[in-house]
């Protein structure tokens, strides 16, 4: 493809990314095929000389857009804003087109430096103090597990050197609520923990971790043998955005000698707002924490920021220095390769270095503030109409909620649950998550996509109430 090629068909699919974004209300919100559509549309093999990105093109609106949930709909409340604003696009599409790799801080100077700038900027925007210096993972999954082969390695003194996990004399313990996010399960056992070492801490009425729980199992599992290693704390959990009391935990994790490692990767974003930062008082205690700028902040995916209080560990821990990429310059800068698990990174600040200017912090605040907004809206109506019930504190921006018709518990209220949401997400009108919680099925309204507003949350409540009075009479389909 020549420069004048990709000029031509640039500005085509511009305008085909402008149009999608001005008419995405008119998609039906969720992806109407079924399993095995998309790949039986597609051919087995790939073609044996080049196609024309005409065809390519086409192929988008027959193939792709079928099988596409329009997270960035005004109608998306599942799972967690993954807001991705034009100006973030513009960004990423500028990273790629640049193409640059940054394997040192000579691979692409720029890379770095617009990468310590930025996290900073996000650092000075939730508050946190100097002290903190920030990175750019690809998701939350992936800091945690940085956060806790770090811990691991301050625990044993850089057991890697020696003889690792194995040659410990005492199994190591890390501390996490039940309402923690599966990534910090997943992140214990990738970093050698092992599942028996994964404690799951009592949590109170508000699905918080308790913190006088913690300090009694780490003291019994001292006393049985085991060594406590680290606890991660979460703000704003998955399920129901619970906020574990960081600075108690702190706390418990200084007398203790716990690494705490605070999960902030959805209401971390919240934070921008001063009335918003008691729900991490004590965030200056912890070692280190995530905060994913491609959720609710408005950053496209994948822009996750990591921070940390003690980056000659996290550089001791994660560092590697083949001679092909040493320079002269290595004792004056950050080579980012030596703060993360991969070796090679993209220029992923340049899409929140775009979003941020484009917008302003203000802008960013006032966003979050009407989110906050119309979850209480919501919450209110549900608390207010017969046979809803909201099940947790709003604090943020989800609600979660049931509708429980008279006579109807356990499987077949489940049953009931689960059926509505369906119907909510097959109609088009709406998507929305259904969760677990003390063991029944709710449903979660994550209210946070850039485009939602008040008109749009009051639309779902209707197919909402629409779709439980239906499920409760059997087998129609809405409206």
């Amino acid at each position: 493809m020549t420069p004048d090629e990709f000029r031509r068909l640039g500005h085509r699919l511009v305008d085909w990314i402008a149009d999608y974004r001005e008419n995405i209300a008119s998609h039906p919100v969720m992806a109407q095929v079924a399993p095995g559509e998309v790949r039986s549309r597609l051919p087995a093999d790939p073609p044996e000389r080049p196609e024309s990105m005409e065809a390519v093109l086409a192929d988008l609106d027959r193939i792709v857009m079928p099988g596409i949930t329009h997270w960035q709909s005004p109608r998306f409340f599942g799972y967690f804003p993954a807001n991705a604003p034009l100006a973030g696009v513009l960004g990423d599409l500028v990273s790629t087109g640049l193409g640059v790799v940054g394997l040192s801080w000579q691979s692409g100077p720029a890379v770095t430096e617009v990468e310590e700038v930025t996290t900073d900027w996000v650092r000075r925007m939730v508050g946190l103090s100097g002290a903190w210096s920030g990175v750019i993972q690809d998701t939350a999954s992936t800091s945690t597990l940085v956060a806790l082969v770090c811990a691991r390695e301050r625990a044993t003194g850089y057991g890697m050197a020696r003889g690792g996990l194995q040659a410990e004399p005492k199994p190591l313990a890390v501390y996490a609520c039940a309402h923690s996010h599966s990534s910090v399960d997943k992140a214990a056992l990738l970093a050698g923990f092992g599942r028996e070492a994964i404690r799951l801490v009592p949590f109170d009425q508000a699905y918080a971790m308790r913190a006088d729980a913690l300090e009694a199992m780490v003291r019994e599992d001292e006393a049985r043998g085991l060594r406590p290693c680290a606890v991660v704390a979460t703000t704003g959990t998955t399920a129901t955005t619970a906020l574990d009391p960081v600075g108690a935990i702190a706390e418990v994790a200084r007398r203790r000698g716990l690494w705490l490692h605070v999960d902030a990767a959805m209401a971390g974003s919240a934070m921008i707002l001063p009335e918003c930062r008691w729900m991490w008082d004590g965030i200056e205690g912890a070692d280190s924490l995530v905060l994913n700028g491609h959720k609710w902040l408005g950053v496209p995916f994948d822009c996750s920021l990591y921070f940390v209080r003690d980056p000659e560990h996290l550089v001791r821990v994660m560092s590697t220095n083949p001679s092909f990429l040493q320079s002269a310059v290595d004792g004056q800068v950050k080579n980012l390769r030596d703060w993360g698990i991969p070796l090679g990174r993209r220029f992923r600040a340049l899409k929140l270095w775009f979003a941020i200017r484009e917008q302003g912090v203000e802008a960013l605040r006032e966003r979050l503030r009407r989110d906050m907004r119309n979850a209480r809206w919501l919450a209110e109506q549900a608390e207010a109409a017969p046979g809803w019930r909201v099940l947790a504190p709003v604090p943020l921006q989800t609600v979660c909620l049931r509708h429980e018709p008279p006579g109807l518990g356990g499987e077949a209220l489940d049953r009931h649950t689960l059926g509505w949401a369906e119907r909510v997400n097959r109609s088009g009108a709406a998507y929305l998550t259904p969760a677990a919680l003390d063991g029944r099925w709710m449903v979660r309204v994550s209210v946070g996509a850039e485009a939602t507003e008040r008109a749009d949350v009051a639309a779902l409540w209707g197919v909402m109430l629409e779709a439980a009075e239906v499920e409760s009479r059997g087998p129609r389909s809405i409206g």
